[in-house]
């Protein structure tokens, strides 16, 4: 008799995008002829940029003959792409990272969803509330945690994300091994300090814990004072793996491509104390599991540290940053209290009633979509997160419609 893995039985009964999709759905369906305006799910809008489009070609092209066709190609990614964003995203900006540290992707999803299976599953785990479902659904398939209750799932520390600590998390008050933060953090747009990034880093070592650090947003960073990497941060090296992705930074969400960065002197521990690389361990996983990013693809990302194509992708940031500016003026002239969207693509709105309730009211007499903050997390019930990746005649059009509506 085949069985399955009970751990899959504690997951909630849908995820949150999922959810959302079915009530969208519902509603189009009942109501054929009215435009439904999407500020939910984190999706980019705008075009490739032109830089990335004509290497794109020229990698389908070089496909096309003998002379330039490539077939399999290494699972850890091409030296070309890998060398470009160790120069460009690190070296450049004083992170001591080695091209053959990073590991390219098919999405940032993945690699932090797929990073936990190199771990004991015994270990103890603090993760944001609220925070991107991924990093908690699959401890609980890897059955890190308990059965679900009251909101939270047993055995997990849950580090409390809330107004009163400015949306960044305390550090835990009890011992743990592995680590999640996310800065400019999905969903409440919030950023961290050099600072208070440091003091997570001398918490890992002191722990001999482990931090998984999202940097996915982080094209979107303004602010010359905050850190675009932990690894700007002294000592990360040997606490941190940090994820990215072009697909918020070049609208790479249809294309695919990702990194995720190992540093080698990342150790790992044994029953016994024995110290193991991470990265080889990563780096096994990765060749078993993986069988690498396209050709074309890559290259269409190392256009992205062209002149041109940083030029354009800044161009793009810019644009759904103007997006998130007037979602920011007229929430809060409504009254709204609100974080994030001047160094995020989110914003972070406290609906002074339920998630859910507030989600449906805008999409039923507003017809917009939003997503409710109680699908982050317990500590997210009463917020809803407004994205700006959409057409800025959009997010003015839902605008105006939000504004009839409250």
């Amino acid at each position: 008799m085949i069985t399955i893995n009970d751990n899959y039985l504690k997951l909630k009964a849908s995820y949150l995008f999922s959810d959302i999709a079915k009530r969208v759905g519902a509603f189009q369906k009942s109501n054929p002829d009215r435009e439904v305006i999407k500020l939910g799910i984190g999706d980019v809008t705008r075009a490739l940029p032109q830089a990335c489009v004509a290497a794109f070609h020229k990698g389908v092209d070089d496909m096309a003959t003998e002379k330039t066709f490539r077939g399999y190609g290494p699972e850890q990614g091409y030296d070309f792409l890998r060398e470009a964003i160790a120069k460009n995203d690190y070296q450049s900006r004083g992170a001591d990272i080695e091209a053959d540290e990073i590991f390219i992707s098919d999405g940032a999803k993945c690699d932090t969803g797929n990073i936990q299976e190199i771990f004991s599953t015994d270990i103890a785990i603090a993760i944001p509330d609220p925070v991107y479902p991924v990093y908690l659904d699959t401890n609980v398939m890897a059955g890190r945690t308990g059965d679900f209750k009251d909101g939270k799932y047993q055995g997990i520390h849950y580090l409390s994300c809330t107004r009163a600590n400015n949306f960044v998390p305390d550090l835990p008050n009890q011992p743990v091994d592995l680590i999640y933060l996310c800065f400019p953090n999905n969903p409440t747009g919030t950023t961290i300090t050099r600072e208070a990034l440091k003091t997570w880093v001398d918490f890992a070592k002191k722990e001999k814990a482990l931090i998984l650090y999202d940097a996915a947003y982080e094209a979107f960073i303004t602010d010359d004072t905050l850190p675009r990497s932990i690894f700007e941060i002294e000592g990360a090296r040997d606490v941190a793996i940090e994820f990215r992705s072009f697909s918020k930074t070049a609208g790479f969400t249809g294309t695919r491509c990702a990194f995720t960065v190992v540093p080698k002197s990342l150790m790992a521990f044994d029953k016994t104390g024995g110290k193991h690389s991470i990265h080889s361990l990563w780096n096994r996983r990765h060749t078993t599991k993986f069988n690498g990013v396209s050709y074309p693809v890559q290259r269409a990302a190392e256009a992205v540290y062209s002149v041109d194509g940083k030029k354009q992708v800044r161009e793009l940031i810019e644009y759904y940053l103007t997006n998130a500016a007037l979602i920011r003026k007229e929430m809060g002239a409504l009254g709204y209290d609100l974080v994030g969207g001047d160094n995020s693509p989110y914003i972070w709105i406290d609906g002074k009633s339920d998630s859910w309730e507030f989600f449906d009211r805008l999409l039923n007499q507003a017809g917009v979509v939003c997503t409710p903050g109680a699908g982050f997390g317990k500590c997210g019930q009463g917020y809803i997160r407004i994205s700006a990746f959409n057409s800025y005649e959009n997010v003015e059009k839902a605008l105006k419609r939000i504004k009839q509506v409250l």
